[in-house]
């Protein structure tokens, strides 16, 4: 026990306390002024502790156990979130969360993970060789297809849209053919511009079907993000306000509790989705950058850890966790600068949010249990 204990890697856990630190007064300050959500600085505290206990428990357990049972967790994903369609409540035009009184969780954020291991484990039977078409991409675009699926149809286009960068993420480090590099990328950039030219050709057709199924908010989003010159001042407002409260704070920002935005109502959500509207406006440019160092130091040492892994799979792993984080934070700051679409993507270990926070602790957990355990190199499947 105390071997594991020694592997553990104190820069993670130090970054990871930084953000505990500064995330908790972002949310109390976002929050302060609002009785509904006065709590939730104080909850966000609790989950993070919860989440450390995560970290630090799941150290102790060898990581190709999880291995061993990806098919397990596969379906327990493709379960929860069918039964998420069929029975959850539906919130914000979306039916994504199970509710029982005051506690609510969102399957989708584990199945993150679940199919990280799942790709990993499948990867890793080539012991890394080429992937071939039908024995291992077929697969492996089942082991995402199906919960990208359901995910899309609930909807949760951000969820959705990161199990395809996992996908991609994890097949740029599995020795794929070049020949279906070039198939791949041919297909995205066809979908894509397709996609947008149908978008633009059936614009009011689309967005009068979205309009009476209630999801008209969905079309909003993309169209201001692929027509802003068109789009309404409403379905504006809010990138616009983000913009122009991240702008105002400068180069040192307003102050700790001294930012407009939250207290305005300028911007929803500034304590989750939107909350680096609140670090750029009361921080600047100064609190910004120094929240992309913390990102930068976590994502190296797990870089770090990776490049270490005598197992494959492990480094599988790693390379999945890597893409989901980066991604998230990516989209997350891009959507407030105006640079990507709005979505439900919450930036990691800073916005408030019970279950997207201990799926990144598990997730960091998991990593360094990889870490804790390398030294045992006669890799058994």
């Amino acid at each position: 026990m105390r071997h594991k204990l020694k592997k553990i890697d104190l820069g993670i856990v130090v970054i990871l306390l930084c953000f505990m630190a500064f995330s908790t007064l972002i949310i109390y300050s976002a929050t302060h002024n609002h009785p509904l959500y006065e709590k939730k600085a104080f909850e966000h505290i609790i989950y993070f502790t919860l989440g450390f206990v995560v970290v630090i428990g799941s150290v102790f357990v060898d990581y190709r156990i999880v291995l061993k049972f990806w098919y397990v967790f596969l379906i327990i994903g493709v379960i929860m979130l069918a039964l998420v369609y069929a029975v959850g409540p539906e919130i914000n035009g979306a039916k994504g969360w199970f509710k029982i009184k005051s506690f609510s969780f969102q399957p989708a954020e584990i199945v993150k993970l679940f199919i990280i291991i799942g790709l990993a484990a499948w990867m890793g039977k080539r012991k890394g060789e080429k992937l071939t078409f039908y024995r291992d991409l077929v697969p492996i675009g089942l082991i995402v297809g199906i919960p990208f699926i359901l995910v899309l149809i609930t909807p949760d286009l951000g969820n959705a849209i990161i199990y395809l960068v996992i996908l991609v993420g994890m097949l740029w480090i599995g020795n794929m053919k070049y020949s279906h590099v070039l198939i791949g990328l041919t297909v995205v950039v066809a979908g894509l511009v397709l996609s947008v030219s149908l978008f633009n050709t059936y614009n009011t057709e689309i967005a009068d079907a979205l309009r009476d199924k209630g999801k008209y908010h969905w079309y909003s989003r993309i169209n201001t993000f692929i027509n802003p010159e068109e789009a309404s001042p409403a379905a504006r407002y809010q990138v616009e306000n983000a913009q122009i409260a991240i702008g105002t704070g400068g180069l040192t920002g307003k102050g700790f509790m001294e930012g407009s935005i939250k207290n305005a109502g300028l911007v929803p959500y500034t304590y989750s989705d939107s909350i680096f509207s609140v670090v750029g406006e009361e921080f600047g440019f100064q609190g910004s950058a120094i929240l992309l160092l913390f990102y930068f130091l976590l994502i190296y040492r797990m870089i770090v850890i990776a490049y270490r892994c005598y197992d494959l799979r492990a480094a599988y792993i790693v390379v999945g966790v890597i893409s989901m984080f980066v991604f998230q934070i990516f989209e997350n700051i891009g959507m407030m600068i105006g640079i990507m679409p709005v979505t439900g993507i919450t930036l990691p270990f800073v916005s408030y949010g019970g279950t997207s926070l201990l799926l990144n602790m598990l997730s960091i957990g998991i990593i360094l249990s990889i870490n804790a355990h390398q030294y045992k190199y006669e890799l058994d499947d």
